[in-house]
């Protein structure tokens, strides 16, 4: 799968959280010859979602809930690996 079409996908997942920023970043490249590299695009992943919805939340609970709604792109992409920086709008 391409960036634009697994971008897509994660932000319409996200979309329950009412985001308002999300940054993806594809780190793939750095981890050449890395477990889990396929040499497809999209493998490793840099993501920052800023949301009201973790205002008052763990950080374990705020990567549960991005976690929780991106479950299934682990089965349908290539995903392998995910870095994840969830943050209230005031962080």
């Amino acid at each position: 799968m391409d960036m634009a079409s697994n971008a897509d996908k994660i932000k319409e997942k996200l979309a329950p959280l009412a985001p308002t920023l999300v940054e993806i970043e594809d780190e793939t490249a750095r981890h050449h010859g890395h477990a889990g590299h396929s040499g497809g695009a999209m493998t490793h992943l840099k993501l920052k979602v800023v949301s009201a919805a973790f205002a008052g939340q763990s950080r374990l609970a705020r990567q549960r809930m991005v976690m929780d709604l991106l479950k299934s792109l682990w089965a349908d992409t290539n995903l392998h690996a995910l870095s994840l920086e969830a943050k209230a709008p005031a962080e």
